[in-house]
């Protein structure tokens, strides 16, 4: 969000407004029937095109006609590479995957193909009777996060954590910082379905007059819902990738790349869960393993192009960002 608002200018207000047209022209005349209804990922991406094309030595219209034009043509691709594992997951219902981590949820599903199989799925784990409440994906979030808080604040030290704390005991601090955390991706699960029940019958209407047979792409929540256990998995080695990482990009002369609580959540989640689609209880190990790395490495490898922006270390997270980023930002310094 920092990062969005430092590089917030007329230009990346009008490569999104712009954009979102060319994603309604891209899906109305190309095979790739799919409208991104993400806002705040549009935006990102705006924001990243707008850093990196100026960088390149683009102004003005040039800059909003080639960031619009770039911006709706990866709101239609992206959807598009996650469907046919969308289709797995979903069993092939009217929505669309719509978020720009897509690169790390594509890899997590090929990792899965690869390691693992699809019938020893996640959701088939056995736990014994007395923590069958476990099996509520609210409450193994909760307890997760706590375990993470408790064992982060210890590491941290006394203070550290007593900065954040507000004069709560360790254990206390952990707790309501867990509880907060379920809390929240509970309410974003319960709008997830909300939307889903809303929007794709609205949808319909609207695509028959504007862009027949389109398909909403929407955020990455979409899929919890479909393996609560891929969840919890895909979020622990999302981390465990980002972890993994940080010993590597010292010595290879890159930015250490702190892997953070949300970003590995979400995309790390989603990972899970395609690589469990495809490559069961390995699938999902591996292949959120393997999404944790990218977002840490691809980050690190974006800093280059974006000028200013990557004189003061400050980068965009998801996979999608960097994978994009890079490509044209060494193409257009190719033109400058």
């Amino acid at each position: 969000m920092a990062l969005a608002q430092q590089t917030l200018g007329t230009e990346t207000a009008l490569i999104m407004a712009f954009g979102f047209i060319a994603n309604l022209l891209f899906a109305r005349f190309t095979p790739l029937k799919y409208v991104f209804l993400t806002g705040h990922h549009i935006f990102f991406m705006a924001a990243l095109l707008s850093a990196v094309l100026s960088t390149a030595g683009l102004t003005g219209v040039p800059l909003i006609a080639v960031g619009a034009v770039i911006l709706g043509f990866v709101m239609v691709l992206f959807p598009a590479l996650a469907e046919p594992f969308m289709k797995k997951i979903t069993g092939g219902t009217d929505v669309a995957l719509g978020h720009f981590g897509t690169t790390g949820y594509v890899a997590a599903g090929l990792v899965g193909k690869v390691v693992g199989d699809p019938e020893d799925s996640t959701e088939d784990i056995k736990v014994p009777k007395y923590l069958n409440f476990l099996k509520e994906s609210v409450l193994a979030t909760m307890l997760t996060m706590i375990i993470i808080f408790f064992i982060v604040s210890l590491i941290a030290g006394r203070d550290i954590y007593s900065q954040y704390s507000g004069g709560q005991s360790i254990f206390m601090f952990a707790l309501m910082q867990g509880i907060t955390f379920a809390a929240g991706v509970h309410i974003i699960l319960t709008g997830v379905r909300m939307i889903i029940g809303e929007i794709v019958p609205a949808f319909q209407g609207i695509g028959e007059k504007l862009v027949p047979d389109a398909k909403p792409a929407l955020d990455c929540p979409i899929t919890f819902t479909y393996a609560p256990n891929a969840v919890i998995i895909g979020f622990l080695f999302s981390f465990l990738g980002g972890l993994v990482s940080m010993f590597f990009l010292g010595p290879l002369g890159l930015a250490l790349i702190i892997p953070g609580m949300v970003p590995h959540f979400f995309t790390g989640a989603t990972a899970g869960v395609f690589g469990n689609s495809t490559g069961g209880k390995k699938g999902a190990m591996l292949g959120a393993f393997v999404n944790g790395v990218l977002i840490s490495f691809l980050p690190a490898l974006l800093l280059p192009v974006l000028g200013s922006l990557g004189f003061a270390n400050t980068t965009f997270g998801d996979a999608d960002f960097g994978v994009v980023g890079i490509i044209i930002g060494y193409i257009a310094k190719l033109f400058a």
